[in-house]
């Protein structure tokens, strides 16, 4: 077989793969969003420099707990999640510098207080009123205080 042949036949393997993987993010986002609750959420997961750590993915409310996905993985397990009773929102801000370009548009950060330590995301201003009611929000004979102690 000719050279060319193997170069064609490898760049037709090649986009065989792109197209399955894409196939997989589409039925993916799908699944996970069948029952409702999901939303772009981004995850800042270094801040070794400003502007910078910046991962987008999909939030979703699950049970008690905020799940989150990164947008690009196949896998259908969450990369990070936080119990509800364990955040609480300590600060919001617009993206500046970099962070406005590494973000989807219209995104403010919210910097929310955890036992592990501060969390960074960014969400729409309507995910983030959402965000805020589902914080406030639990379940009858839930003691409000319980984190304060």
């Amino acid at each position: 077989m000719a050279a060319w042949q193997w170069l064609l036949d490898i760049a037709g393997a090649v986009l065989l793969l792109v197209v399955l993987y894409g196939a997989v993010l589409v039925v993916r986002r799908r699944v996970l969003s069948r029952n409702g609750g999901t939303f772009e959420l981004s995850v800042r997961v270094r801040s070794s420099e400003a502007g910078r750590g910046w991962v987008l993915g999909l939030g979703r409310y699950h049970d008690d707990s905020l799940e989150w996905f990164r947008i690009f993985s196949p896998s259908p397990r969450p990369g990070r999640h936080w119990a509800r009773a364990d955040l609480e929102i300590t600060g919001q801000r617009d993206p500046d510098g970099a962070e406005a370009f590494a973000l989807y548009g219209g995104h403010r950060v919210v910097v929310c207080e955890t036992p592990a330590g501060q969390v960074e995301m960014a969400m729409s201003v309507s995910a983030l009123t959402g965000f805020s009611a589902w914080l406030e929000a639990a379940p009858p004979g839930t003691d409000w205080d319980q984190n304060r102690r």
